[in-house]
């Protein structure tokens, strides 16, 4: 892989993953209840959760999924539940009067796992491995795997950071519960490409 493709990656990784998307909208979210500090795991389990799956996919996973086209399916449907689940548990959080001690943000391996169920993951992991792998083997597949997350971790930083500085205005419980509530619908709407793709 020359640098003129590694420099391409790059530039198509950081702008994809700076885009709003469920992983940065639960960043936002959890920045803004819960702190940097306690959505660190969230970050880097985001990040290597990518990264492990990019590895597998890239590896021959995806082989097993084109014989059997049916895990496409099933993904699909648990990705809308899950997400439905995730954007229910956005919307009811706690009060930002008890939100530092109540509740719990993502853990490090339910964010790793995340990855498996999110439709723009899925997206961007199929987009880099058929454009920017072109040769087979895992050097390459793993150098792949490195730039990416090299290149998330700006953006989970910025989103949970916005989130954190958010959270100065959402001093009272209806101001976090409207917060909130829009978190929940937009993470809704992150599922309108998936369930209607020609849209």
């Amino acid at each position: 892989m020359n640098i003129d493709v590694l420099s391409a990656l790059a530039l198509f990784s950081l702008i994809t993953s700076l885009t709003p998307g469920p992983n940065n909208l639960m960043l936002m979210a959890s920045g803004a209840n819960f702190g940097f500090r306690r959505t660190l795991p969230h970050m880097l389990g985001i990040t290597f959760g990518f990264m492990s799956m990019l590895l597998l996919v890239g590896l021959g996973l995806i082989r097993v999924f084109d014989a059997y086209p049916v895990i496409y399916t099933v993904l699909k449907v648990l990705s809308v539940l899950y997400l439905l689940f995730l954007a229910y548990k956005i919307a009811t959080a706690a009060p930002v009067v008890t939100s530092k001690s109540a509740g719990n943000p993502m853990s490090f391996l339910q964010a790793a796992g995340f990855q498996w169920v999110n439709p723009k993951a899925w997206a961007f992991g199929l987009s880099i491995i058929t454009i920017y792998v072109p040769v087979s083997g895992f050097a390459p597949l793993m150098l792949t795997a490195v730039v990416v997350a090299v290149m998330a971790l700006p953006s989970v930083t910025l989103w949970t950071v916005m989130g954190g500085q958010m959270s100065r205005f959402l001093t009272s419980t209806v101001r976090l519960r409207v917060f909130n509530g829009t978190m929940a619908l937009l993470l809704i709407a992150s599922l309108l490409p998936i369930l209607w793709p020609d849209s």
